[in-house]
């Protein structure tokens, strides 16, 4: 079985729920598994430090999960067009895997939410490219092959998986939103499984 690490930071469950439909979508494929894992908050205060195990959902991250994953999904809400502050934090302690390559020619994508329409999914998709390229990774977007993504009203882009939460950051994700997530993870499964064999 080959793991892809699905590796997220949610604040409101909307980017959580796409990380369990894109582990949904890798899991369908024979031979591969989803590992889903998550970054701790950061604190303003310099002292505060989280708890090792989180209260809910995926355990933290460990950059052992990067050395042996076969494929990379990475989710952040939008902040300010940008991936959050936890989620850049970590890639910034990643500099012995960088030397190390350990991600290097793994296939990766990117997913996000965010509150409105125009709330900078595609920017923040397009941040969170730029570690992955840095490490050498394989991107792989989401393609209008995806009938879903010529006709959503709600998230997905040619980037990657996306939600349009609202503002009251309901985490429940439309059907095409659903749809493509699980899409995006069948599609990451497969190409991992591909570049895995001999």
């Amino acid at each position: 079985m080959q793991d892809i690490l699905v590796l997220y930071y949610s604040h409101r469950g909307s980017v959580r729920a796409l990380a369990e439909r894109i582990a949904r979508g890798i899991e369908s494929v024979p031979g591969a598994q989803a590992r889903l894992r998550t970054v701790p908050r950061v604190s303003t205060v310099c002292e505060a430090s989280a708890d090792a195990i989180p209260d809910a959902g995926a355990p933290y991250v460990e950059l052992a999960d990067l050395e042996e994953c076969a494929g990379l999904a990475l989710g952040s809400p939008v902040r300010f067009g940008n991936m959050a502050a936890p989620m850049k934090y970590f890639w910034d302690s990643t500099i012995a895997a960088w030397q190390n390559g350990s991600l290097a020619g793994k296939p990766a994508c990117v997913f996000t939410s965010s509150a409105s329409q125009h709330g900078g999914n595609e920017s923040t998709l397009l941040s969170m490219m730029l570690p992955l390229l840095h490490h050498g990774m394989l991107l792989a977007g989401l393609p209008f092959t995806e009938p879903d993504l010529a006709h959503t009203s709600s998230g997905g882009t040619p980037y990657g998986a996306s939600r349009v939460a609202g503002s009251d950051g309901n985490p429940q994700l439309s059907e095409t939103e659903s749809r493509l997530a699980f899409a995006q993870g069948k599609r990451l499964a497969n190409i991992a499984l591909k570049l895995s064999r001999p």
